[in-house]
C-alpha cells in the first residue's frame, strides 16, 4: 500500500471519527469532502454537498453564512456563528491552506454543535432572574397570612404604608388615600377593609368622578318605587344602604361637585339615609374610605371642596409615594405581574435582566397601573421566550438610553444636537464596546440586552464592521 493511500485512510478516518463537522474546499470553493455527521448539522447528504460551490449553498441556506467564502475573501483564519436548515447553532472554524506560492488551495472548516449550549445559556439566564424573584416570594409566604395576594411588598415606604394600614385596620375611623394616579390607592383601600372587623360585609366601591351630579342623589341614596320617571317598579337600594355593615370607598373624592359635597356629609355625619321618594330615614353602619390624586387642603382654599368634608374625611391620611420614587418595588412588581401573566396566556417568558435595568430607568407617570399594563403588552407581543430590552416602547428605551449618557465618556459635550442624534450617539459608542469585546453577534446581542438580528442590523445600519453571524 502506498503513502498516498495510507494518506487517504488517515483522512476518512479523521473525517468519519471526528465529533465536529469537518468541510473541506478547493481555492475555488467547491467542496470536496465533508464528515458523515453533515447530514445531522446541515440536513443534507456528503453526496448532495461534494461538488457544490459554497456560494451556491450559502444563498440556498444551507451554509448561513458560509465560513469557506469568507475565508477566501479574507485570506485568513476566521470564526463564525452559523445558524442552519436544522435549526442548530454552530461555531464554525474556517483555515486556509497555501500553497508554496502563496495561493489558497483549501479552505478545512470545522463546525462545532452550539445549541444545547445556548439552550443552557436562556435557562441559566431564566434561572438569575427566578432567584432574584424567589427571595420576594420566600418574604410573601411568611406573610401570606396578613398580606392579601394581590400585594407586592418590597420597598421600605411600602412596608411603612403597610405597617399603618394594619394598624388602622380594626378601627372605625376614616382613611383617605393620597397619591398620583396608578399608585395602587384602591389596592390598599381593599386590604384595609379585608383586615378590618367589617371583612364579611360589603366593600362598595363608589368613582366619584363617574356618577352624573343629575343621578348622584338617587345612586347614592337609592328611590323608593315609582318616585322618579323611570325609576324601577321594586324601586333600588344605594350604594350606601348596599354599605351597611361593610366598607364605603370613595375613589376620586375629589371629582365631587360642591353641592354633592353637602348631601353626602349629612349622611357621613349622621349614618342615615332617605330613599328618593321616601319619608323615612334609615340608619346605615358603614366605615369610610375615601381616595384623590388631587390636593384636597388646596381645593379647600380655593372654595372647590367643602372644609368641613374634608376634616371628616382626612382622619388618618395615608400618602402612597409614586412608583419613580421607589424604584425597588419596579422588578418586584413586573416580576409578580409576568407571574400572573405567564399563567393567564399560558406562557413562559422572562425578563431579560437589561430589560428589567431599562425598566427600573423609566419614571413611569402611569405608575403601578401603567407598569401592569406595559408588561401584558411585552408578555402578548414579544417573539422570543427571553424579553429582551428591544421589546420594550420606544418611549421606554429612550428615558433609560438618556439617563445613560451622564456615565460615558463626552457625554457632557453633547450640545447642539437633537434627542434623536443624541440617542444614536449613546446607541453607537455601546455597539462600539461589544464589537471590541465580543467575538460574534450573538455574545453582543446577550451583552447589550438585544437580540441578534437586532444587533446585526444595528451595526449594518451604523456602519460598524458587521461581525459574522
Amino acid at each position: 500500500m502506498s503513502s498516498l493511500d495510507y494518506l487517504e485512510y488517515e483522512l476518512n478516518a479523521i473525517l468519519h471519527t471526528s465529533k465536529d463537522n469537518i468541510v473541506i474546499a478547493d481555492g475555488a470553493g467547491v467542496v470536496l469532502r465533508v464528515s458523515q455527521n453533515c447530514e445531522a448539522v446541515y440536513g443534507r447528504k456528503a453526496s448532495f454537498l461534494i461538488g457544490k460551490s459554497v456560494k451556491d449553498l450559502e444563498e440556498d441556506g444551507i451554509f448561513s453564512p458560509s465560513i469557506t467564502r469568507r475565508v477566501l475573501a479574507k485570506k485568513k483564519d476566521l470564526q463564525i456563528m452559523q445558524k442552519t436548515p436544522t435549526g442548530r447553532v454552530v461555531m464554525a472554524t474556517g483555515l486556509p491552506v497555501y500553497d508554496e506560492s502563496g495561493t489558497i488551495i483549501r479552505v478545512i472548516s470545522f463546525s462545532h454543535d452550539l445549541t444545547e449550549l445556548q439552550h443552557l445559556k436562556e435557562d441559566y439566564e431564566e434561572l438569575r432572574t427566578q432567584m432574584e424573584v424567589y427571595e420576594t416570594e420566600i418574604q410573601e409566604l411568611r406573610d401570606k397570612e396578613r398580606v392579601p395576594e394581590e400585594f407586592v411588598i418590597k420597598s421600605r415606604a411600602i412596608q411603612l404604608i403597610w405597617q399603618l394600614v394594619e394598624r388602622v385596620a380594626n378601627s372605625d375611623a376614616s382613611v383617605v388615600f393620597l397619591g398620583e394616579s396608578g399608585v395602587g390607592k384602591n389596592v390598599f383601600a381593599r386590604a384595609l377593609h379585608k383586615g378590618s372587623e367589617r371583612r364579611n360585609g360589603s366593600f362598595i366601591e363608589v368613582n366619584c368622578g363617574a356618577i352624573p351630579e343629575t343621578l348622584f342623589e338617587s345612586e347614592m341614596f337609592g328611590y323608593e318605587p315609582g318616585s322618579f320617571t323611570g325609576a324601577g317598579k321594586k324601586g333600588k337600594a344605594g350604594m350606601i344602604e348596599l354599605a351597611n355593615q361593610g366598607t364605603l370607598f370613595l375613589d376620586e373624592v375629589g371629582e365631587l361637585p360642591l353641592a354633592v359635597q353637602a348631601k353626602l356629609l349629612k349622611a357621613i355625619q349622621e349614618k342615615t339615609i332617605t330613599r328618593v321618594g321616601g319619608t323615612k330615614p334609615k340608619t346605615i353602619d358603614f366605615r369610610l374610605i375615601a381616595s384623590t390624586n388631587q390636593n384636597l387642603e388646596d381645593m379647600v382654599k380655593k372654595g372647590t371642596f367643602r372644609e368641613d368634608l374634608f376634616y371628616r374625611l382626612n382622619v388618618i391620611p395615608i400618602t402612597i409615594p409614586p412608583l419613580r420614587e421607589r424604584k425597588e418595588d419596579i422588578a418586584t412588581l413586573a416580576a409578580h405581574f409576568l407571574k400572573g401573566l405567564n399563567d393567564k396566556y399560558r406562557t413562559n417568558k422572562f425578563f431579560h435582566a437589561a430589560t428589567i435595568e431599562s425598566l427600573s430607568e423609566y419614571t413611569w407617570p402611569g405608575n403601578v397601573r401603567e407598569l401592569q399594563n406595559i408588561v401584558e403588552r411585552l408578555v402578548i407581543t414579544a417573539d422570543a421566550r427571553t424579553i429582551y430590552p428591544d421589546a420594550l416602547p420606544s418611549y421606554i428605551q429612550q428615558d433609560a438610553v438618556q439617563k445613560l449618557t451622564s456615565f460615558l465618556p463626552g457625554a457632557e459635550e453633547e450640545t447642539g444636537t437633537t434627542l434623536k442624534e443624541a440617542l444614536e450617539e449613546v446607541e453607537i459608542r455601546w455597539l462600539k464596546r461589544a464589537f471590541k469585546q465580543y467575538k460574534t453577534t450573538y455574545e453582543m446581542a446577550d451583552y447589550l440586552g438585544m437580540n441578534q438580528s437586532t444587533v446585526v442590523r444595528k451595526l449594518k445600519k451604523y456602519k460598524i464592521n458587521a461581525k459574522s453571524h
